[in-house]
């Protein structure tokens, strides 16, 4: 027997997940499909409103996996998405050859007078994360539309280190068409190293991006600031347009940031799940 030939091994199994959602008016659930890896979950809330809790019964995303989600807040609807839990980013592979990246894409759209809060916890990025995202919203005119993405880079309670990521993250949305938001990240090599320099992280651990498009987002501007930490900032980008963006030492930190404005916002009807 040749001990010197290569041994091959098994193509490792890759987790798929696709949900669709739509929510009519009032808080009523209209259709539902999920498939694979990705469902949901949908708790009664008090106020009847209808929200729906993603669950990745996959545990995580590997590289090399695929999820979609897809979403619909129709004609005066009302509909929070959330996630049950932190989403895992786990490493690719060591082996040399490894390529394989992971993908995860949201559509969601927001027809007139309908409100979509899009509020899922933490992504947890690992050492050797490759993952591309996508998120694609549109909005009509008279639409509510809250989101918040938050990023934390390795589990620092187990003294992780982030050395060698593959991220790339891309966020736009239209209303009517017409592109009001668009916004980029790209995160490769030497990642502690780039966040602990002061123009970029100066130490940060975990960040998150907020964008609320509403009539009235220039009236919560001057509410919103107040609640902001040191580290975060907010603006305008259009009467109707409020972003702000966050830099925490860690999870906690960053979550604590946030809850007060989402509360805010969302006018006191944040998901349980943040709030546990």
């Amino acid at each position: 027997m040749n001990l010197s030939k290569e041994i091959l091994l098994p193509p490792a199994q890759r987790a798929k997940g696709r949900v669709f959602v739509s929510a009519h008016a009032p808080s009523r659930l209209g259709r539902l499909r999920q498939e694979g890896a990705y469902r949901y979950l949908f708790p009664a809330r008090p106020d009847g409103s209808l929200e729906a809790v993603l669950l990745n019964t996959a545990g995580g995303i590997a590289a090399g996996d695929t999820f979609a989600i897809t979403a619909k807040a129709e004609d005066g609807a009302i509909l929070t998405l959330t996630t049950q839990a932190a989403e895992r980013v786990y490493g690719r592979t060591k082996h040399p050859g490894s390529t394989e990246v992971a993908t995860q894409r949201t559509d969601l759209t927001v027809r007139a007078n309908a409100t979509l809060f899009w509020l899922p916890q933490e992504t947890i990025l690992f050492d050797r994360t490759a993952l591309r995202r996508r998120l694609n919203v549109r909005v009509a005119e008279t639409a509510h539309f809250l989101m918040v993405e938050p990023l934390v880079f390795g589990r620092q309670a187990s003294g992780e280190q982030i050395n060698t990521i593959q991220f790339n993250d891309r966020i736009t949305i239209t209303c009517d068409e017409t592109p009001i938001y668009l916004d980029g990240i790209s995160l490769t090599v030497n990642m502690n190293g780039q966040l602990a320099r002061t123009a970029i992280g100066n130490g940060a651990k975990a960040m998150a991006n907020l964008v609320f498009y509403a009539p009235e987002a220039a009236q919560m501007l001057e509410k919103v600031r107040p609640l902001l930490p040191d580290s975060a900032g907010a603006s305008l980008l259009d009467e109707n347009l409020l972003v702000a963006r966050f830099l925490a030492q860690d999870s906690y930190i960053l979550r604590k940031s946030l809850v007060p404005i989402l509360q805010y916002l969302t006018h006191q009807k944040l998901p349980k799940s943040w709030r546990l």
